[in-house]
């Protein structure tokens, strides 16, 4: 495969077969994947052959194998000349996203009190692979009005306040929510599951601003140097999963019907105006809903826990999602389009002055959440004017190893040894969960947001440590 240096950080796969747009890998040469063990350049060459994509098939620095489209994957369809949309640019875990809040206390000032904060979120969140969560949703019907509500109908619950929804994305509730496309088998792994972290990469972790790069960002997201803050992972639970298996199930029947062929069945896609479509994107919104009172609800227990332990509850700096498709408007061609943006393992990164964002944060640009491994930094970067491939950023550090071959490396008990010698308390963690999720099992989050700041896609704001974390 042909990959041409465009610049430092942008390479370009050049279009061939039936590809309609070229790839464009936003990286350093050090950060793409090799083609023997990671499959991640086919994916990006094989999103590029999908009907009505504009401009290019794109990838963040994290980019990394994934289910059809690659984690790390942006693609833009135009909807009015046959654009589709396809679960598998979206993924699984329909609106797995970050959300980060901040206490009114000091690193130095926790510190005493850490071990108590850290059992009882330990034994407050509800994480692993458990069925049970902090909201036991009455039947159905109950459920269908958060399916369409979102982090708006928690709140309204009496789970949290405005802020949380001015300072999520979409304000805490997607638009064209459909729950009577969400199955009963979806519905029914979801309805215990609302308030729980999962498994996997998910995780909760209490941290400190290490170092500030944006004052003035940092000043308008309400963070300062020392701060205390709490950074929490997780998506859609089991009805995102089956709402994403049903979907692709779905897609794969219909598209003989519209002529569509994929160079992989993952790929299976509808166009965006057809039945199908509008049903996937109604489901989709659905998820997204249920992953943003996930959070909500994971968020407010969170603050108690720390108004209770260390007497300084939380705020929401910002929520996002980085597994959504979106109709949104862009320029192609100096033209605006309206578009299906799927992010798959990537960020929106709304510019300064960007209508979509609330009043407090429109001169800053919209906060971009970028967890690191466990037991490295995490970062706080912000949108910038011009950013490319539709406003997106990576959404994390991006493996390099499999589960797999990150649980040979190591045992959960060396890790979490090691992990305690760097000062981070480990809680609720399985040995294997614990090894599976390795920092060598990841690439370098320093470089990648270096790779995406210098891709011109986000700037840094602040960069987060860890002292402690919750894990499933």
């Amino acid at each position: 495969m042909e990959i041409v240096t465009e610049s430092q950080y942008r390479f370009v796969i050049p279009q061939h077969g039936r590809m309609r747009v070229p790839g464009v890998v936003f990286a350093t040469r050090a950060l793409i994947p090799d083609p023997a063990s990671d499959r991640a350049l086919e994916q990006v060459v094989n999103v590029a052959e999908l009907p009505g994509i504009v401009e290019a098939s794109y990838a963040m620095p994290d980019v990394h194998w994934g289910y059809g489209f690659p984690i790390g994957g942006v693609a833009a369809t135009d909807v009015a000349r046959g654009g589709v949309v396809s679960p598998g640019g979206v993924g699984f875990d329909i609106a797995c996203g970050v959300r980060l809040l901040a206490a009114d206390l000091s690193r130095a000032e926790l510190l005493p009190a850490l071990d108590r904060v850290m059992d009882r979120l330990a034994s407050v969140i509800p994480c692993g692979a458990v069925r049970g969560g902090l909201w036991d949703l009455r039947g159905r019907a109950e459920l269908d009005k958060l399916l369409a509500g979102g982090a708006g109908y928690a709140v309204a619950c009496g789970h949290g306040g405005q802020r949380d929804l001015d300072r999520c994305e979409d304000r805490g509730v997607a638009e064209g929510a459909d729950p009577g496309q969400v199955s009963s088998r979806a519905a029914d792994r979801g309805r215990h599951q609302v308030g729980s972290l999962g498994s996997g990469n998910h995780f909760l972790e209490v941290q400190a601003v290490q170092e500030v790069f944006d004052p003035a960002a940092a000043q308008a997201f309400g963070l300062a140097e020392g701060q205390v803050c709490v950074m929490i992972h997780c998506g859609s639970r089991g009805l995102g999963h089956q709402v994403c298996t049903d979907q692709v199930q779905i897609m794969d029947k219909a598209m003989a019907r519209y002529g569509i062929t994929v160079p992989d069945r993952q790929l299976a896609c509808a166009p965006v105006a057809s039945p199908e479509g509008q049903a996937y994107l109604g489901a989709m919104a659905a998820a997204a809903n249920y992953a943003r009172a996930n959070r909500q609800l994971l968020a407010e227990a969170a603050s108690r826990v720390l108004l209770t332990t260390a007497g300084a509850p939380l705020r929401l700096v910002y929520d996002v999602a980085h597994n959504l498709a979106a109709l949104e408007t862009h320029d192609v061609g100096g033209v605006p389009v309206r578009l299906c943006v799927h992010r798959k393992g990537a960020t929106r990164a709304l510019p300064p002055g960007h209508p979509d964002l609330p009043a407090d944060l429109r001169g800053a640009g919209q906060p971009v959440l970028i967890p690191g491994s466990m037991g490295t930094a995490s970062y706080v970067l912000a949108g910038v004017p011009g950013g490319g491939a539709f406003a997106s950023a990576c959404h994390g550090a991006g493996r390099r190893m499999s589960r797999h071959q990150a649980a040979r490396s190591t045992t959960g008990p060396e890790l979490r040894r090691r992990l305690e010698r760097q000062g981070i308390a480990v809680r609720g963690a399985s040995a294997r969960s614990l090894a599976e999720e390795v920092p060598e099992a990841y690439k370098d989050v320093a470089e990648v947001v270096q790779a995406a700041e210098g891709a011109g896609l986000c700037r840094k704001v602040a960069r987060l440590v860890p002292l402690g974390v919750v894990k499933g």
